[in-house]
């Protein structure tokens, strides 16, 4: 009966440390992984702020985003 006992322990805590590993890796893995799609995004965007195209905005006092000033209104065309 002891045993038994034992073996059944033994394997709960085999079977609870492998679960607990697995567990470790996917959430590692997971983070790396958002992560390199953060510095990826980040990269992105500060190619496309670099575009000619690209109107920087300013927050005005009434909460709006406005241009800085109006030679930056219209850098379209």
């Amino acid at each position: 009966m002891l045993l038994r006992i034992l073996l059944f322990t033994a394997l709960i805590v085999l079977i609870y440390l492998g679960i607990r590993r697995i567990w470790k890796d996917w959430t590692g893995k997971f983070k790396t992984d958002e992560e390199q799609a953060r510095i990826a995004r980040r990269e992105r965007d500060a190619a496309e702020r670099q575009r000619p195209d690209v109107i920087d905005l300013k927050r005005d006092d009434d909460g709006t985003y406005r241009p800085q000033d109006q030679r930056d209104t219209d850098k379209r065309h």
